[in-house]
């Protein structure tokens, strides 16, 4: 099987795994979230081999390379970070309803990846530019990054749920009983936006790097190079908020869902623009 097909079969695995998930959610029966995360931890096995797969055919056409160098790769070295956190994350907190906000997003980003146009799935030999180990140490930086700002989104979609819910007066003693508290959801959101914005700040460092090495200059105001400054500005000004004014729960869900959607625009929307960046 090749690695473009397996990678194919995972998108409809997340999709499997976030349907369980939902029905774990809803049908409050622990069987289904068990099943959601056998099927999770099975569709990101299955990844990691295709991105193996795929990792060896680009050395057997002789320009071996780490399979994260164009928009497709990133894609689905994006979906396997998202993926990777919360699954370490719902082992941590011993709670699977996380999975229905944050499954979905990897799925998406896979199929994305699978059918969007002008995403090309091929294997290709690496500008000049791109040849350089701080390439990798950038991107992986980046979207460790990216993966942990999803699941503060995926956290703060659930926190104002559960928040709204509960101040309304609804029956909490069914589904929404099991739902993680919404002490530990903003928890959750504080780490990953802490997380995320260590990893960000790597990957503008490294990234800044690797741009003097390729162009001769550390920054040069490029369009991604801009939103990555700015996405890291609002995590930093979430951050400042929480230590310095004692923001919690609504206004933290509310910035790490304006911050993701920074995080994509940083990601594709400048892809859109002229940047020296629209190959990731």
């Amino acid at each position: 099987m090749s690695h473009t097909m397996l990678l194919s079969y995972v998108t409809f695995i997340y999709f499997a795994a976030f349907v369980l998930y939902l029905f774990r959610m809803i049908l409050q029966k622990e069987f289904w979230g068990i099943a959601a995360s056998f099927v999770a931890w099975a569709g990101i096995a299955a990844q990691t081999l295709a991105m193996i797969l795929r990792w060896k055919a680009s050395y057997n056409l002789g320009f071996g390379h780490v399979p994260i160098t164009n928009l497709y790769e990133s894609l689905i070295f994006f979906a396997w970070s998202i993926m990777l956190l919360y699954l370490i994350i719902e082992w941590r907190i011993k709670n699977r309803m996380l999975g229905a906000f944050v499954v979905p997003v990897a799925f998406l980003i896979m199929a994305y990846a699978s059918i969007a146009p002008g995403v090309n799935n091929s294997i290709e030999p690496l500008i000049p530019a791109l040849q350089s180990n701080w390439l990798t140490s950038h991107v992986l930086t980046c979207f460790m990054g990216y993966a942990a700002f999803t699941v503060a989104f995926g956290c703060g979609i659930l926190y104002l749920w559960k928040y709204k819910k509960e101040a309304v007066g609804s029956d909490t003693s069914g589904w929404m009983a099991h739902m993680p508290s919404l002490d530990v959801l903003d928890a959750l959101i504080y780490q990953s936006t802490t997380l995320g914005f260590v990893f960000l700040a790597l990957g503008i460092v490294t990234g800044s790097v690797w741009a003097h090495y390729a162009w001769g200059n550390y920054w040069s105001w490029d369009p991604k190079e801009t939103w990555s400054l700015i996405t890291w500005l609002i995590y930093a000004i979430m951050l400042h908020a929480r230590f310095v004014r004692g923001w919690r729960g609504q206004r933290m869900a509310m910035l790490a869902i304006i911050g993701f959607v920074s995080v994509l625009f940083t990601y594709l929307g400048v892809n859109f623009l002229v940047s020296l960046h629209n190959y990731i």
